[in-house]
């Protein structure tokens, strides 16, 4: 059975508030409260003469001789995108723990120097105008990678016909082979084209101005570039320290590499895996007290979300800014920020088969989730389709330590003190989220705006969970449910 505790007591319990003066923020752009606008392409070139032939139909080009031009960038420096950082356990007691200790002065220039060193050859890297890849020079009138040139290349001199295509394709380094149509349609509104061709080096007048503006570009970043470093590293620290079900950890547990892992794929397994697990969690693990061994599957979800929240509790405290902000406002961010939040972490717990649950313990299948009556089965079925979409923005544990902080710190939760402060706190984690994006992810240039509609998502998926539950009540009279969830969709409902 499970204390009778409230949300608020025990949120209460875990933070320590401290009321020293907050640091000074910078000022942002604030995300937008409801709507996001798409990102979309906007370069759109004179199309040449010469290709007026690409009509409704067909693509129709006249033979023609195509002179090859190659203005070759130097190699990519090979430096390693990913933060180091040593995973930490993490002490699950409700002691009042101290906030994430200071980098030392090394540390500190270590991260900034490696860091910088990324920025700079993340600038330098110039992207494909087709699709997004590296640039390997000046072909044909733009800025393209090898393989849009070679493409280019081939279509004008073997004057090739695409099947017409109505579907506006997206155009990327993944997708750029799927519908040589609408790729080689973008090659023509980009600008391409044989009459654009230039013979020998890039004039230097040009060379000169693009690296003028990469300068310029730097410099523009150097002021608040060191700060925004401490707050990544701070917060990838903590993130490691609280969440040991990190995207790393559970992609080599996922790939067979690690861990002694449960399937479960029909009800014969689902009571064999009861068993499994109170063997493994009695003989390796002190999380769970000796009575919590025998609950069901169900109840063991819900305890694993309980935990999740204090967790959570524990990261935001890290937060700079954080603990200085109303005691009433950080317990509102919390409820509002707990299931959203758990959402992110499913993200890397799922595949396209199943999911993890039991700390990596179990992998229960997808299969065996649609075979479960509603709403169970709708409880993380419905979701699929966003984690599929999540995980492919190939986010790194860092990245991830970033978003959750922005997610938690939304200044339009219902019943806010002081939003203004929490908004002007975002504004800070959010710049620094972009930063690093374009560090980590110099070949995802609309990655920052794609995350921004996540929360947007997500708040959606947060609302059709908590209908589930209320239906799960209904349908389920004897089901206890765990009191902190209770109260947390209460508010939600």
């Amino acid at each position: 059975t499970f204390e009778i505790i409230t949300f608020s007591s025990a949120i209460k319990s875990l933070i320590s508030v401290n009321h020293s003066l907050s640091p000074a923020l910078l000022h942002s752009v604030r995300i937008p409260g409801s709507s996001l606008g798409s990102v979309c392409d906007t370069d759109r070139e004179k199309v040449d003469p010469c290709i007026q032939s690409f009509g409704l139909g067909q693509i129709g080009l006249d033979k023609m001789r195509i002179h090859t031009f190659d203005m070759t960038f130097p190699s990519k420096p090979d430096s390693s995108s990913s933060i180091s950082g040593e995973d930490s356990s993490s002490g699950f007691g409700l002691s009042n723990e101290p906030d994430t200790p200071s980098l030392r002065e090394d540390e500190k220039h270590s991260f900034s120097s490696k860091l910088q060193d990324d920025m700079n050859a993340a600038l330098l890297n110039l992207e494909c105008k087709i699709c997004g890849d590296r640039a390997s020079g000046y072909h044909y009138g733009v800025y393209a990678c090898e393989g849009c040139k070679g493409f280019f290349r081939r279509t004008v001199r073997l004057n090739l016909r695409y099947k017409l295509c109505s579907q506006r394709c997206q155009v990327h380094k993944k997708s750029r082979n799927k519908c040589q149509f609408c790729r080689f349609k973008k090659c023509v509104l980009a600008g391409m084209s044989h009459t654009a061709i230039r013979f020998g080096r890039t004039p230097l007048a040009e060379r000169e101005k693009m690296f003028m503006e990469f300068h310029m570009l730097v410099r523009q970043l150097e002021p608040k570039s060191e700060k925004q470093q401490a707050l990544a590293r701070n917060l990838y620290d903590s993130y490691l320290k609280n969440f040991p079900m990190t995207r790393s950890r559970t992609k080599s547990i996922l790939s067979g590499k690690d861990g002694d892992l449960f399937v479960i794929h029909d009800m014969k397994s689902l009571m064999a895996g009861e068993e499994f697990l109170k063997r493994k969690l009695s003989s390796v693990s002190t999380l769970f007290p000796a009575a919590e061994l025998e609950l069901s599957m169900f109840r063991r979800v819900q305890h694993g979300s309980a935990e999740a929240v204090r967790r959570l509790t524990q990261f935001a405290k890290s937060v700079p800014g954080f603990r200085e902000l109303e005691l009433s406002d950080q317990i509102t961010m919390l409820k509002y920020s707990a299931l959203e939040v758990n959402i992110i972490h499913l993200s890397h717990l799922t595949n396209k088969d199943g999911v993890l649950m039991a700390e990596g313990c179990v992998f229960m299948t997808r299969e065996f989730i649609k075979s479960l009556r509603k709403p169970f089965c709708d409880m993380i079925e419905t979701k699929f389709d966003f984690l599929a979409k999540f995980r492919a923005l190939e986010l790194e544990d860092c990245d991830l330590a970033l978003f959750i902080a922005a997610v938690i710190l939304c200044g339009d939760r219902p019943g806010l003190v002081n939003p203004k402060a929490i908004e002007t706190l975002q504004d800070e984690v959010l710049q620094a989220l972009e930063l690093q994006l374009k560090v980590q992810h110099p070949e995802s240039p609309r990655l920052f705006a794609k995350l921004l509609q996540k929360m947007t998502d997500l708040r959606s998926l947060v609302a059709e969970h908590v209908r589930n539950i209320h239906l799960l009540k209904k349908s389920e009279m004897d089901l206890c449910l765990h009191p902190l969830l209770l109260e947390i969709m209460q508010d939600l409902n």
